[in-house]
């Protein structure tokens, strides 16, 4: 595919400008855990890979507190703001941010990990990806989705900057148009094996509006790569694009089924066992790391 080609143009103080007209704001940036994570082969029998540069894009909704985008409204917006990317920035929330005049915050380092997409799971042509923290950029847009209506509430110029700071980070990390979704698409709950653990921009995600065919579309990979199942009930929270991708997940698990030479549920099942197999790896590396860090707390103070 045909990536887009942006450069940075002047880098001054708390803020950068790129070559696509984006602006950067860095008032808030701060360091975090340095990012490497293992990306697991398709379609062949080989051990994790390590890599270090970000292999794709979740978008995020921040859910917070809100104001009426009015002109009276200027100072209680400016404390809002301010006071989300305070938060954001203490919790290591997301890479970004874009605030409600559509201005872009940098918030975890693109080097570093960021806490923003928990329990997950994406792939594209040659590898999977599990628990996104480490091996995707989060992008998060102050606004609402849970009660909003038919349309998307992110106003135009929000919708302008996720598009000049989608094209940025695909142009710098050479991120394919299809490792760019929504937290929605990712989000697993492995205590009941099922998709869709949280719902911002289950629906609604301007994709034509950042540059980027629409994803939804996707077969969702943690039903057809690991066994998920969801519950009939997401529709009716999330709408019909995200329940496309449910559909032909489920049609595709049927097919390599098939191919395999076994029931439905039966290869379900193998597939429910290796992600197991593969998230028990993931929790036993990061209890490992904790205890490692806490060791390190220790003997500093001592």
């Amino acid at each position: 595919e045909t990536l887009p080609n942006v450069w940075l143009l002047e880098s001054q103080g708390t803020a950068e400008v790129w070559s696509n007209g984006l602006r950067i704001e860095r008032r808030f940036e701060v360091a975090n855990e340095h990012r490497t994570y293992e990306a697991y082969p398709i379609g062949r029998e080989a051990g994790p890979v390590v890599m270090a540069a970000p292999a794709g894009i979740v978008y995020h909704t921040t859910e917070s507190h809100l104001a009426p985008m009015e002109e009276q409204q200027n100072r209680r917006l400016r404390i809002i703001g301010e006071s989300l990317l305070g938060f954001i920035r203490d919790n290591r929330s997301y890479h970004y941010v874009i605030d409600r005049f559509g201005r872009v915050w940098r918030v975890v380092q693109e080097t570093d990990a960021a806490n923003h997409a928990g329990n997950s799971i994406w792939a594209d042509g040659k590898y999977s990806y599990l628990n996104l923290n480490r091996s995707f950029l989060g992008v998060s847009v102050e606004t609402q989705t849970a009660s909003q209506g038919e349309e998307t509430p992110a106003t135009p110029a929000q919708i302008h900057s996720l598009k000049v700071l989608t094209e940025m980070l695909r142009s710098k990390y050479r991120i394919a148009a299809s490792n760019c979704v929504t937290h929605a698409q990712v989000s697993v709950n492995p205590g009941n094996n099922q998709v869709g653990y949280h719902y911002d921009w289950a629906d609604r995600f301007p994709y034509a509006g950042a540059g980027l065919p629409d994803n939804y579309r996707a077969p969702v990979p943690a039903i057809w790569m690991f066994g998920f199942t969801y519950d009939p009930s997401l529709v009716t929270v999330t709408g019909a694009r995200y329940w496309e991708g449910l559909v032909k997940a489920e049609a595709r698990l049927r097919e390599d089924a098939t191919l395999n030479g076994a029931a439905p549920e039966v290869y379900r099942k193998r597939l429910s066992q290796r992600y197991r197999t593969l998230f028990d790896r993931l929790k036993s590396k990061a209890e490992t790391s904790a205890e490692a860090k806490q060791e390190i707390k220790k003997e500093s103070t001592e």
